[in-house]
């Protein structure tokens, strides 16, 4: 109870010396002087705003009534950036009160037979001042020039290819590359669209990687050329290297009859290093080491040094154990032969 009435004469105390401040000959000096100062504030920024100034709008700009089958395959701007001068008063109404429309453009009034559509510093101009007061003075536009490329209904579909460096850290390998989409369409006036082979990639670097890799990537943006989609998803699988031998027996190939080649020993060991996702899947029928007739007679010595002449994809570090073997061509008798 003791509180509430404490604030109830602190409130009381408090419109009292208001009260005596507003009436005081101290407070009305203020007020005049707060009255003429405003006077001469709004003065001065009459005068001021009766200079002139220069400052820099944006205003939209749009190509319309563009057919159905037409493309638009380069990437024009979206406004415009018009640098004006006037009086301040003019400047302040553009900036508080005046909102520009959109610039637009039919496209059938500027295509041209080179699947061009362009809009020259001039066009723009006559369609920008109808939006200005008459004392308004127009400086400058940027861009000075609309230029679009479309194509007319002429598209193909390319695959999507990488571009740039990926490693795989230590015992570490990249089996393969994927994209979603794999392939993209690609839209551009048709003597571009004849030279465009592969859709590119933004440059991409990654080094040391230990782990499932995905990203989404823009396409690589060329001038009159549209991809769609213009980013494509990469996934970087990544696997474990580990190691595996398999024996493969050397295959005599081309021997006339009668002639059968041995080899000491008739198999050897090839250690090669496979993605443990892989392990179970190489076998020794992979492998296969095939030695001809004319070569061993061009040896001229009893010892050949092995080599595979086919071995699957995705092996590493192959190894063969030996390295060489003994071999002679053995004649076998008719009964042998038959």
């Amino acid at each position: 109870m003791l509180e509430r009435r404490n604030i109830k004469r602190t409130y009381l105390r408090t419109i009292e010396k208001t009260k005596d401040f507003l009436l005081s000959a101290k407070s009305r000096e203020f007020f005049v002087f707060l009255f003429f100062f405003l006077v001469a504030g709004g003065f001065w920024l009459l005068q001021t705003l009766n200079n002139d100034y220069e400052t820099e709008f944006s205003i939209p700009v749009r190509l319309k009534e563009v057919p159905n089958n037409v493309v638009i395959t380069s990437e024009p701007p979206t406004e415009l950036r018009v640098r004006v001068k006037d009086k301040g008063t003019v400047l302040l109404n553009y900036m508080l009160g005046k909102n520009f429309y959109p610039v637009a453009f039919d496209f059938a009034d500027y295509k041209s037979s080179n699947n061009h559509v362009r809009i020259l510093s001039s066009q723009l101009e006559k369609k920008i001042q109808t939006q200005l007061n008459a004392s308004t003075a127009l400086l400058s536009i940027k861009p000075d020039t609309l230029d679009y490329i479309y194509a007319a209904g002429e598209s193909k579909r390319v695959p999507v290819k990488l571009q740039g460096s990926v490693s795989a850290g230590r015992q570490y390998y990249l089996p393969d590359t994927l994209f979603s989409p794999d392939s993209v369409l690609v839209y551009a006036p048709k003597r571009v669209l004849d030279t465009i082979k592969v859709a590119y990639t933004r440059p991409v670097k990654l080094e040391n990687v230990s782990d499932t890799v995905r990203q989404q990537l823009p396409l690589m943006a060329q001038k009159g050329v549209k991809f769609v989609p213009a980013v494509v998803g990469l996934t970087l699988p990544v696997d474990v290297y580990t190691e595996k031998t398999v024996e493969v027996p050397i295959q005599g190939v081309n021997f006339p009859a009668g002639k059968v080649l041995r080899t000491f020993p008739s198999k050897v060991q090839v250690m090669f290093q496979v993605g443990l996702s892989h392990f179970r899947q190489i076998t020794a029928s992979d492998f296969h080491i095939l030695v001809s007739y004319e070569e061993l007679l061009k040896l001229g010595t009893d010892k050949y040094t092995v080599k595979l002449r086919t071995q699957p994809d995705g092996i590493n570090q192959v190894r063969i154990y030996p390295q060489q073997v003994d071999f002679l061509i053995e004649q076998l008798s008719t009964d042998e032969a038959n």
